[in-house]
């Protein structure tokens, strides 16, 4: 089975307030030792892999550059990450390669570096296209720079565009929601991603909304219901426009679903490289169905070395996984194939906790499927946790 590899590039020219990614801000003259270190571990992905206890796979049709911001390195030292992924692995015909950038950060310089790296998809950080609300969050760019972007991007040949939206941003409204998505869907791009507004301690937004404060413009933030309502509307809006929801965060146009992100949803193996990168490969041993490993959360910690923190995957895990990854699909979780893979008596354990959601009308249930209702995507974390034991074997 074909790898995916994700590429992580923590540099940013500003730290969003709402962001809670292992990213920030860092002087130029950090990024060379960085891209140093994750092209040695390009180069010892064998090792790497067979070291954590999975197995390698040479072939890769997918390859994601996220951030962070990977367009402001620079043209060089993107095009040596591609060089080495192109060195130790082989990209299969049609691969999808994408790359996270921020709007603003397309120069021509940089359009062209992407287009000789056979970059085909690229995702804009848009989050709004009302220029006040992506102010309040730190965002750097202007409703203008964003159509601009998109213009030149489809000049260079790359048609394959994702749109990032974020719905309970500072001083949202239903009316200037319905902007940005009119907007969205008059940009023609064949891929939108629409996100709640995460609320916890990994984000300065995140921890003044908590302490009740009014820093970052947290008094504007709207309240839950809101937001919920604003993300309903997003997924009506973008079906009627020919955009329907594929995932919980996640809308395409027939084709354009994100071939990388579903390899996560699916449980197919990918390698990860930098900063908190995260891996998952079948498992070398058959006691195991896979091996999960992931990289140091911090810059320094992990261009210095740190181990990887690898921890095994049973097959009463894998079970688990499938059901809360499979779940974050529109198309739901198949329950004849797992009890083939699984086994009726595996299956037998979550019978209980199927009915009880679907009663409470969070899961749908038909046949031999089962899945969200709109109201369970609202909730998915409280569903996805029905399926989870305290199992878990770190080595």
């Amino acid at each position: 089975m074909s790898l995916g590899l994700y590429i992580s590039v923590p540099f940013c020219r500003t730290k969003c307030t709402y962001c809670n990614f292992a990213s920030d801000v860092f002087s130029k003259a950090k990024f060379e030792r960085y891209v140093d270190r994750v092209c040695a571990d390009l180069e010892n992905s064998r090792s790497i892999a067979e070291r954590a206890g999975g197995l390698f796979e040479h072939d890769v049709d997918s390859v994601y550059l996220g951030g962070g911001t990977p367009t402001i390195l620079s043209s060089q030292q993107l095009e040596r990450i591609f060089v080495t992924v192109r060195q130790n692995f082989r990209l299969l015909a049609g691969a999808e390669v994408t790359v996270e950038c921020a709007p603003g950060t397309l120069e021509s310089t940089m359009l062209e570096t992407l287009s000789r790296c056979g970059v085909n998809r690229v995702s804009l950080g848009v989050q709004s296209f009302v220029d006040q609300e992506a102010a309040s969050v730190g965002r750097l760019h202007k409703r203008a720079t964003v159509i601009d972007d998109l213009a030149r991007l489809r000049a260079h040949g790359i048609f394959n565009i994702n749109v990032d939206l974020i719905a309970g941003l500072p001083r949202q409204t239903s009316e200037s929601w319905l902007f940005s998505l009119n907007q969205t869907i008059a940009a023609t791009a064949p891929h939108v991603s629409v996100y709640m507004l995460e609320v916890d301690e990994d984000s300065r937004l995140g921890r003044e909304l908590i302490a009740g404060g009014t820093r970052y413009h947290a008094h504007f933030v709207p309240d839950d219901e809101l937001t919920a309502d604003l993300y309903l509307a997003a997924g009506e809006h973008l079906k009627v426009a020919g955009i329907p929801q594929y995932e919980i965060s996640n809308f395409a146009r027939s084709g354009f679903a994100s071939r990388h992100n579903l390899k996560y949803w699916t449980r197919q193996p990918y390698l990860g490289f930098g900063v908190d990168a995260h891996s998952m490969l079948l498992s070398a041993n058959a006691k195991f169905d896979a091996v999960r490993f992931s990289t140091a959360d911090s810059l320094e910690t992990y261009v210095g070395g740190t181990p990887l923190q690898t921890a095994t995957v049973s097959q009463r895990a894998a079970l688990e996984e499938s059901f809360f990854l499979g779940l974050r699909l529109t198309d739901g979780v198949d329950l004849a194939a797992l009890r083939v893979r699984f086994g009726e008596a595996a299956m037998h354990e979550h019978c209980g906790a199927i009915a009880q959601a679907t009663a409470e009308g969070l899961l749908f249930h038909a046949g031999d499927r089962i899945r969200l209702t709109s109201r369970g995507r609202l909730l998915s974390n409280e569903v996805f946790a029905r399926f989870l034991s305290s199992e878990k074997s770190v080595v």
